[in-house]
C-alpha cells in the first residue's frame, strides 16, 4: 500500500475518533467547559494534509483530504451518529462541513508557502485550519443548545494550537522519509 492510500486511511480514521471523542469533555481539572478529546486527535489530519501536499502537492492533497471526507463522513454516520439525537446530527454536519472547508484551506496556505523555509508550510496551514475548522464546527455543533460552545471552542483551539507546533517534530522526521512527488503526482499514486 502506498503511501497516498495509507494517508487517506488514516485520514479517515482520525476523522472518525475525532468525531467520537468531541462528544466527551474532560472531567478532570474543571475542565468539562473549556475542552473535548478531539482536541487532542483532530490535529492530526493536519499533519496528514501537510505530508500529502509535501509529498505529491496540492492536487493529490485534496484528493486525501476527500478520500478522508468520504471515510470519516461514512463511518462517523455509523460509528458515532445517533439519529435520534440532534446534537449528535449536528456533530456530524459541523464536522463535513469545518473538515472539508479547513482542510481545504490548509492545502492551499501549504502550497503557498511550500517553497519557504520548512516549518512555515506546516505551521501556518496548520493554524489556519485550525482556527478556521474549530469555530465552524463549534458553532454548526453546539450554537444555541445550551452547551458552552465558545469556551468549548477556545479550549479546543488552545489544544490545536499547541499541538500544530508539537506536530512539526513529526513533519520535519517523517518529510526525509517521504519523496517529493509534487512534479509528476499521477504516475507516483498508480505505482
Amino acid at each position: 500500500m502506498n503511501l497516498f492510500y495509507r494517508l487517506s486511511f488514516l485520514m479517515g480514521l482520525i476523522v472518525v475518533l475525532s468525531n467520537y471523542l468531541v462528544q466527551f469533555p474532560i472531567q478532570y481539572f474543571g475542565l468539562n467547559e473549556i475542552l473535548t478529546y478531539g482536541a487532542f486527535s483532530y490535529p492530526i489530519t493536519f499533519l496528514i494534509t501537510d505530508l500529502a501536499n509535501r509529498a505529491y502537492g496540492k492536487l493529490v492533497a485534496r484528493k486525501v483530504v476527500y478520500i478522508g471526507f468520504t471515510i470519516g463522513v461514512l463511518l462517523t454516520l455509523f460509528v458515532s451518529t445517533n439519529f435520534s439525537d440532534i446534537i449528535s446530527i449536528r456533530i456530524a454536519v459541523g464536522s463535513g462541513v469545518a473538515f472539508f472547508v479547513a482542510q481545504n484551506l490548509d492545502v492551499y496556505v501549504f502550497d503557498y508557502l511550500r517553497k519557504k523555509i520548512w516549518y512555515a508550510a506546516p505551521l501556518a496551514s496548520s493554524i489556519v485550519g485550525s482556527v478556521t475548522d474549530t469555530f465552524l464546527f463549534f458553532s454548526i455543533s453546539f450554537y444555541s443548545t445550551g452547551i458552552p460552545w465558545l469556551t468549548l471552542a477556545f479550549g479546543d483551539l488552545a489544544v490545536k494550537l499547541f499541538i500544530a507546533l508539537v506536530m512539526l517534530i513529526p513533519f520535519r522526521l517523517l518529510v526525509h522519509k517521504i519523496n517529493d512527488f509534487s512534479e509528476n503526482p499521477v504516475s507516483q499514486i498508480k505505482n
